[in-house]
């Protein structure tokens, strides 16, 4: 399993979970506003970035289920390795779940939690509706990225970078996946069920979400709220699924200020 550290060793150390289907390059404009505070670590998911290469290199192929279980157990074995007795963690989309997995299952390394752009999954979860589910499918390349452009960023975010062909992309999917491996990645995040054993979570929990996010519908945000005890929910006024990635600065900085306040470090 490839992982990455950045910041100084003797912070406390914080694990950023990216979205479905991409590398740690998910956190590379918000993980150097987090580094002077925090000793990040990230890690390529199965099928992404360098553990897709050395996956591709071992002579066994992983035929395994994945599972947002799964890979929250990858999450903890990175965290043993490093020798990590806990952690913060910040999970945005499908890192999102895979962060509720690990909270719930090894409440002893999860020492504060922020959830951004996620979903609790099951019966309680707003999925996208079926004109966003129709639109990413499209055959055009081009109607494909418009589509995925306007889900994450605003409008006038798209205009102040020179339109849509030169957007950053780096939340939009790891180049190097394999189409097998993204639609795993696909299927296990749609079956990600978390909200019957989400009352299990004790590590304090932040809920962050964009008010016209509809990939993952904003109500969402207030699903979790309600299923995680004592969390606190903040709805950005104007973000859409990216939000955490463009308003960084305004982000990031509540994320920092509730992961070293009182309350975030329980």
């Amino acid at each position: 399993m490839a992982h990455q550290v950045e910041g100084t060793r003797g912070a406390p150390r914080l694990l950023l979970l990216q979205g479905q289907a991409n590398s740690h390059r998910w956190w590379q404009h918000v993980r150097p506003l987090l580094t002077d505070r925090f000793f990040t670590v990230t890690f390529d998911y199965r099928g992404t970035g360098d553990t897709a290469r050395l996956q591709r290199d071992s002579e066994a192929e992983d035929e395994t289920d994945w599972s947002t279980r799964q890979f929250a157990a990858d999450a903890a074995a990175v965290l043993t390795a490093l020798g990590a007795r806990s952690a913060f963690v910040y999970g945005t989309s499908m890192g999102g779940r895979i962060a509720q997995e690990l909270a719930i299952a090894r409440p002893d390394l999860v020492r504060g939690l922020v959830l951004a752009c996620t979903t609790p999954g099951g019966a309680v979860a707003t999925e996208r509706s079926r004109e966003v589910r129709l639109a990413l499918a499209s055959p055009d390349a081009d109607a494909r990225l418009r589509t995925t452009v306007d889900l994450f960023y605003t409008p006038e975010w798209v205009a102040a970078r020179g339109g849509y062909q030169r957007v950053p992309r780096h939340l939009f999917g790891d180049p190097a996946i394999s189409r097998r491996d993204a639609s795993r990645h696909l299927r296990m995040s749609a079956k990600h069920d978390a909200a019957e054993r989400l009352s299990q979570i004790m590590a304090p929990t932040l809920i962050l979400h964009g008010v016209h996010d509809v990939f993952a519908p904003a109500v969402t945000a207030t699903a979790l709220g309600d299923l995680i005890p004592g969390s606190e929910v903040w709805v950005h006024p104007t973000g859409r699924h990216g939000f955490f990635d463009e308003f960084a600065a305004e982000v990031t900085a509540r994320v920092t200020d509730f992961l070293t306040s009182p309350q975030g470090r329980g």
